[in-house]
């Protein structure tokens, strides 16, 4: 058998023992890490579980850089024609997107496992280290992408000093341009920083037409669901320009209500009063520790005004209404009780001849 016939069958038989050897190690390397991680998590060792998930994918990477290497090294010792040489970047790149792959996954996965924890608390304060936990975790992926970049154009000789020198130039350049998105980002920490509001709140900004429910947070917007089921993408530098009420935080809702007694029932004011203020002092669902006003306050058109100043113990909306209602029929039930009625505007005309025709004195 000629020399070039055996040496091409050798080269055949290495090729396929190593794509063979390549192929069985990477299976035996899914198959145990995938074992060996449903034990981890078993015995309640999360971090080493974590660790092998990272390494399950980079670890086929690995298997198929290995294999390229020894394909080569086969190749070169046989037809002697420098592929290991000339394959070195393509090492140099696989070994780095290794490392990349390796470090997100186990970055995204250390995440999952801190808000898996963080999510059978509750509170503002699990919010917001919820909240730290997504921001960091984003902020180490992009770092891993910027190192991994310049890894990349250094190992491929574009000098890193030339491309941050031209990045100080074009840094002014791209900031003017993204200036918008610069602010909307630094409104995102100012949003953190300064918590005006959370996931959950409901928010208005008056002086934008604002009004709804916060749904995400997010690096340049904020998203709000409208109370008519819009969503709304706000940018963050909206809120630091802008006051923000946060209705959600109030302690109380108050009633403040005027009613009309008429003026033939002025003699019964002052006993309407004192049913009224006594009322709502003893009333469940109003707070006696707060203010708590019941007086005459004005000379009405028709009318002898006065008005009632409480605060609900609640701050539900739905139910603030339902204690609201009780609250103003408890007021009829009184001025009906005093024997009086609440008044309504009236008008006298006065025909020719001095004879009086339309309203009743205020009734």
């Amino acid at each position: 058998m000629p020399m070039e016939t055996m040496t091409a069958v050798r080269i055949l038989v290495e090729l396929a023992l190593i794509g063979a050897g390549s192929a069985l190690l990477a299976f035996a390397w899914l198959w145990g890490s995938k074992r060996l991680r449903a034990k981890m998590e078993a015995l309640g060792n999360h971090y080493l579980a974590i660790l092998l998930y990272a390494t399950r994918k980079p670890g086929l990477g690995v298997a198929f850089l290995i294999a390229l290497f020894l394909s080569a090294w086969s190749l070169d010792r046989g037809l002697d024609l420098s592929l290991q040489a000339k394959l070195e970047p393509v090492f140099d790149f696989g070994t780095v997107a290794v490392m990349a792959l390796f470090l997100i996954l186990l970055v995204n996965r250390l995440k999952r496992l801190a808000l898996a924890r963080l999510a059978r608390r509750e509170g503002r304060q699990a919010q917001r280290v919820r909240r730290v936990v997504d921001i960091g975790a984003r902020a180490l992926r992009i770092l891993v992408i910027v190192v991994i970049a310049l890894i990349c154009l250094e190992q491929i000789g574009i000098n890193l000093t030339n491309v941050l020198a031209f990045g100080g130039i074009g840094g002014i350049v791209v900031g003017l341009a993204a200036k918008d998105i610069i602010s909307n980002v630094f409104g995102s920490f100012i949003i953190y920083l300064d918590r005006p509001f959370e996931v959950g709140d409901w928010i208005l900004c008056e002086s934008q037409g604002l009004e709804g429910t916060v749904e995400k947070i997010r690096w340049r917007t904020t998203h709000i669901r409208t109370f008519d089921k819009r969503l709304l993408y706000v940018p963050n530098t909206v809120f630091i320009a802008n006051a923000v009420e946060n209705p959600s935080r109030m302690t109380h809702r108050r009633i403040y209500e005027t009613i009309g007694v008429r003026y033939e029932d002025a003699g019964r004011v002052a006993e309407i009063v004192r049913k009224v203020k006594e009322m709502l002092k003893t009333h469940p669902e109003i707070d006696p520790t707060q203010t708590t006003i019941v007086n005459l306050n004005a000379f009405a058109p028709s009318s002898l005004d006065f008005f009632i100043y409480v605060f609900t113990r609640t701050t539900n909306w739905i139910k603030y209404h339902e204690v609201k209602q009780d609250v103003l029929l408890k007021v009829l039930e009184i001025i009906e009780e005093c024997g009086a009625e609440c008044a309504f505007p009236t008008s006298t005309v006065l025909l020719q001849g001095g004879e009086a025709a339309g309203g009743d004195g205020g009734k």
